[in-house]
């Protein structure tokens, strides 16, 4: 049966990464097992391994070297007759699929090593010695080594560790399965396999791919069939779809749009990518005077997006009822994900693009999506986003968790030449920019009056900013009883209740959990975009650490605007 990728890509590591790959020359079963064991032992559950005989390797590219050198057809013949034995000195016994292929007018075998469902498995160090000594073997890098220490010790433990994606699903039935979106997988990666749809027994194909698992009596899909390769795979895996929701006018604004998008989850990003850009995508181009060429910008990055929203079906976790959520606000756009960063990546990785995961949570669904080039592998989303946010000349992107690596957010900000003023009106009130602007009035003349009280309400702002609440009495003093009435008045209908719970809690500085909490809310992306993040854009509350907007020591405290706004409405 035909191999289920395309040979081409094995050979030159195009869409399996070249560590996952072994070009062997000749047959040397010693070396050859001992990397069938570590590749079936899924150390870092990196996905599949494949071992290409009879192809040497370019040592420089890490590629095969061409034409392949081959195998005769005596050889092969061998090859698999001394297989079925030592398939059987595997503890417990691991059989790789095996195929042939012809390459360059030559035969070879390729050895498709799926991480196994009975790890640790172990093997003898040398399978063709007459006296054997079995050990566990894994993979570091681009090697098969013997698994020793504390690597033994956290192997033993994956015993039956198996990433959700590469779990049976009891409750599905081969026919779920669509053979027809199987085939049009297969035609997209231009396996020869899709030619055989149809012609061989489909259990046979899906069995040969690792869709299946059981024995022949008591057999059901793999948990990455129903993720791909059905109409709806939220039937099996409930709110697994892509929500957005657009407001045109703020999160504070009644306005606003929501779409869903469903469907194989590859399709899902697919979709969602089409759709934004088709919907929120602008590019502005800007002729200069000096230079013969124009500057041209996009409103954000098609690159960055890309990699943002296949990230996040790629990492979520298809275990919790949530769907990856898309906001997208005036002046940003922010996707969310319930599942986590690896807990072996700090924090302070993400500031330095070293946030490499230990192991992946869907390590068969990120095999799939590479060979469909929706996503790179290696570890090379948030470099990637953070480079082409870079180029277009944008903000950084903000990426953000919380402690218990329970959901993940991807914040990307709008280009400075999109960036819109929100205007929260409400009805026909003053709304929240009028207000400032009566704010910042009332602190330009305190400061430019010459009188001696205006001199001492300048000095009292100076305290205040300091965190000095009463002095905000003499500030607001000066104001004209009637105007400062009327300011209170706009102020009272237009700011909510729980803006003047977050003012009034933050005249200390106070992190954002507790802020958050004090509006029995959880410390959620969704939450501190509505309640938090306006007021930091109205210059009413202020970060303590501004630069670092993610920092796990960062506050959130009320600015002397925020003061102002309770004073008037306390005192007038």
């Amino acid at each position: 049966m035909a191999l289920h990728i395309n040979i081409e890509d094995l050979l030159s590591a195009r869409t399996v990464e070249s560590d996952r790959i072994e070009f062997k020359e000749g047959w040397n079963p010693d070396a050859i097992y001992r990397s069938i064991c570590a590749f079936a032992n899924d150390f870092d559950n990196i996905g599949a391994g494949y071992i290409l005989i009879g192809v040497a390797e370019n040592s420089l590219t890490k590629t095969a070297q061409r034409p392949v050198k081959g195998l005769s057809s005596k050889l092969i013949g061998d090859i698999q007759q001394q297989m079925i034995g030592y398939n059987n000195l595997l503890k417990p016994y691991y059989a790789p699929r095996l195929f042939i292929e012809e390459i360059d007018g030559q035969h070879i075998i390729v050895l498709w090593v799926i991480g196994g469902n009975e790890r640790p498995y172990e093997v003898p160090e040398t399978i063709t010695a007459k006296h054997k000594n079995w050990k566990y073997f894994i993979r570091k890098y681009a090697n098969s080594i013997e698994a020793k220490g504390i690597d033994k010790e956290e192997l033993i433990t994956l015993t039956n560790n198996i990433p959700f994606d590469d779990r049976v699903n009891s409750a599905a039935k081969i026919s779920d399965i669509s053979m027809l979106r199987l085939k049009d997988y297969l035609r997209k990666v231009k396996s020869k396999l899709a030619e055989e749809i149809g012609i061989k027994n489909d259990i046979e194909i899906l069995t040969q791919m690792a869709l299946l698992s059981g024995p022949k009596e008591f057999i059901f899909p793999r948990n990455v069939a129903l993720m791909l390769f059905t109409d709806a795979p939220h039937e099996y895996f409930p709110y697994s779809w892509v929500e957005i929701v657009h407001f045109p006018n703020g999160s504070a604004d009644k306005e606003f749009t929501e779409k869903r998008i469903d469907g194989p989850i590859h399709q899902q990003i697919i979709d969602t990518l089409t759709w934004l850009k088709t919907i929120f995508l602008q590019e502005r181009v800007t002729k200069i005077s000096t230079q013969a060429e124009a500057n041209r910008a996009w409103n954000y990055p098609y690159e960055a997006l890309e990699e943002a929203v296949a990230n996040c079906l790629f990492h979520r976790n298809y275990q919790e009822r949530e769907p990856v959520k898309i906001r997208v606000e005036p002046n940003f756009i922010l996707l969310y994900n319930l599942g986590g960063p690896d807990r072996a990546i700090k924090r302070e990785d993400f500031n330095t693009d070293s946030a490499i995961p230990q192991r992946y949570r869907n390590r068969r669904l990120g095999d799939f999506l590479k060979e469909l080039k929706l996503t790179e592998g290696h570890s090379t989303g948030m470099p990637t986003i953070r480079r082409a946010m870079k180029r277009n000349g944008s903000p950084e992107p903000i990426f953000d968790f919380d402690e218990d690596r329970s959901w993940f957010s991807v914040k990307l900000p709008i280009h400075e030449s999109f960036k819109k003023v929100v205007m929260n009106l409400n009805d026909d009130l003053l709304d929240k920019n009028d207000i400032n602007k009566v704010l910042e009035e009332i602190i330009i003349q305190s400061k430019s009056s010459s009188n001696d009280i205006a001199s001492d309400i300048a000095d009292d702002i100076a305290k205040y900013l300091e965190a000095i609440d009463n002095e905000s009495i003499r500030v607001i003093s000066m104001i004209n009883d009637s105007t400062a009435t009327d300011i209170a008045s706009d102020i009272a209908k237009v700011v909510t209740k729980k803006e003047i719970i977050v003012l009034r809690k933050a005249i200390k500085p106070i992190n954002r959990v507790t802020l958050l909490q004090a509006l029995n809310l959880k410390n959620h992306p969704t939450n501190y975009i509505e309640y938090i993040e306006p007021m930091l854009s109205f210059n009413w509350l202020a970060m303590t650490h501004p630069t670092k907007p993610t920092s796990p020591n960062q506050q959130y405290y009320t600015t002397l605007k925020g003061r102002l706004v309770l004073g008037i409405l306390k005192e007038k």
